[in-house]
C-alpha cells in the first residue's frame, strides 16, 4: 500500500535486511544531544481530539494538575519509536518509509476508557487514557513484521501498551474508569518531533484498507 504525502518511499526488494541499532530512548529528560524524535503513531480525527482534549481539562482541574495540557493535534498512539537523534536520520526515515508502505491492515474502532499515572524515574508521570491492546493487534503486528524485514527490528523489542499521553505532571493519579471514547483508525502517520519546541513534523501517512 503506497504512502500519502509519504517524503520518502523505497520499494520492499531494495530495503537494506541489516540490524539498525536504535538510540536509547530518554524519559523527559532528554540531553542536550538529543533533538530529533521519530516515531510511527496513530492520530485521532480532529473531532475525537478535540473530545479527549475537553475530557483532559476536566481531568486537570479534577486531579488538581498545574502542567500543560497536550495540544489536540499532537494527541497520538504510538506504536513504534525510533529513536531520539542528534541529527534526523534520514537513511532510518527512509527505511520506515519503505517499511510503512508494505502494512496492508483494515481500518478499525478503538476504545479508551481508562485513565492513570505510568509510573518512572523522573519525578514527573505521564497522564494518559489506556486502551485495548488487542483492538491494536493487526496493525501493531504487521509493521512489526515490516520493520523487522527491513532492518529496524531494534525499534520493536518491549512491550505495547496503546496509550494517549494528556499530560505530565507530578501529581500521580492511579486507574481509573472515564468516559469511553471511540474512534476508527483510518490511517498511521510517520512524525518527526523537534524536542523541546513542541512540534511535529509528518514524514508520511498510510492509509489502511
Amino acid at each position: 500500500m503506497a504512502g500519502i504525502n509519504a517524503r520518502f518511499h523505497v520499494p520492499a526488494a531494495s530495503m537494506k535486511r541489516l540490524e539498525y541499532a536504535m538510540p536509547p530512548r530518554t524519559r523527559r529528560k532528554f540531553g542536550p544531544s538529543q533533538k530529533h524524535r521519530i516515531f510511527l503513531a496513530a492520530l485521532p480525527d480532529a473531532e475525537t481530539a478535540g473530545r479527549i482534549h475537553a475530557m483532559a481539562e476536566e481531568m486537570k482541574a479534577a486531579h488538581g494538575f498545574t502542567a500543560n495540557l497536550i495540544l489536540p493535534e499532537h494527541l497520538h498512539v504510538t506504536l513504534f519509536h525510533l529513536g531520539d537523534w542528534a541529527v534526523l536520520p534520514d537513511e532510518i526515515v527512509t527505511l520506515a518509509s519503505g517499511a510503512a508502505s508494505q502494512v496492508g491492515v483494515p481500518a478499525f474502532d478503538v476504545t479508551f476508557k481508562r485513565a492513570e499515572s505510568f509510573r518512572n524515574s523522573t519525578g514527573v508521570f505521564p497522564f494518559v487514557l489506556t486502551g485495548d491492546k488487542a483492538q491494536w493487534t493487526g496493525l501493531h503486528e504487521a509493521l512489526r513484521r515490516a520493520l523487522t524485514d527491513a532492518g529496524l527490528g531494534g525499534a520493536t523489542r518491549g512491550d505495547f501498551q496503546p496509550h494517549l499521553t494528556l499530560t505530565y505532571d507530578k501529581m500521580r493519579v492511579k486507574p481509573h474508569v472515564v468516559a469511553p471514547i471511540t474512534w476508527l483508525v483510518r490511517d498511521f502517520v510517520l512524525i518527526h518531533s523537534e524536542l523541546g519546541k513542541t512540534t511535529h513534523n509528518h514524514l508520511g501517512r498510510w492509509p489502511l484498507g
